[in-house]
């Protein structure tokens, strides 16, 4: 993973209510979730929270996609996986001290 999108996906998580969505994500899994459903589920405004899923789309963290004349929303686990990797690649001093079967996120 270049360190560009390493900095862009850990700037846009570095805020409380994009770390707050991001999660929401994660969790509703590949169905994802609708903009009206995220703000209900967080009480965020849709102005408020239409900024912050902007900014999580530019970092490649979320994928918006259009069902009908609804957007839905989902976390992106290609992206976070990459991005957990590249924070752990060179942990333990170069040696591999992650199991060889370690779970990473996948899309259920």
């Amino acid at each position: 993973m270049e360190e560009q999108k390493v900095i862009r996906s850990l700037s846009a998580l570095a805020q409380e209510i994009r770390l707050r969505v991001f999660r929401a994500l994660v969790v509703a899994g590949p169905e994802g979730m609708t903009p009206g459903a995220l703000g209900e589920a967080l009480d965020i405004a849709p102005t408020t929270l239409s900024f912050h899923l902007k900014e999580l789309s530019h970092a490649g963290l979320i994928v918006p996609t259009r069902d009908g004349r609804h957007l839905i929303y989902r976390a992106d686990y290609a992206q976070m996986n990459a991005l957990l990797g590249y924070l752990t690649e060179n942990c333990c001093r170069g040696a591999s001290c992650a199991e060889p079967t370690a779970p990473v996120c996948k899309t259920c």
